[in-house]
């Protein structure tokens, strides 16, 4: 079963406890699916302190993804490919990895690069 890639959108929902980011890792968690978070996403909405707790907690409970070769290359592709900015293509990359779908606040960002990888689902937040 496909799991679930979260965008920086989606961990900032997490640090601002938005219902509807946490009835979407909720419902995957209770399928049983994988949560991935991109070591780029982490770093992107990481600011150390009280406002990082929610996210620490859920990291604690996912896959963070790191940025090996392969992966930069295939995310250099899609950025050349979709003129798409490199953390887009990154998340991507990675959710394609594993057939992911990608949670995200801004699906428009990310829906350009479905032209590169089409097996990725990208729900909105809603």
């Amino acid at each position: 079963m496909a799991g679930l890639t979260l965008d920086t959108g989606a961990l900032i929902g997490v640090e601002r406890d938005d219902r509807r980011v946490l009835a979407h890792l909720k419902a995957a968690l209770l399928d049983g699916r994988d949560v991935t978070v991109p070591a780029v996403v982490v770093a992107e909405a990481w600011r150390d302190g009280p406002r990082s707790a929610r996210i620490a907690r859920l990291l604690a409970a996912c896959e963070v993804d790191v940025v090996d070769e392969p992966l930069a290359r295939t995310a250099g592709e899609a950025v050349a490919a979709a003129g798409a900015t490199t953390i887009d293509a990154i998340v991507m990359a990675s959710a394609a990895k594993r057939s992911d779908a990608v949670l995200t606040s801004d699906p428009d960002d990310l829906t350009q690069l479905r032209l590169c990888f089409p097996g990725v689902r990208v729900p909105a937040i809603r």
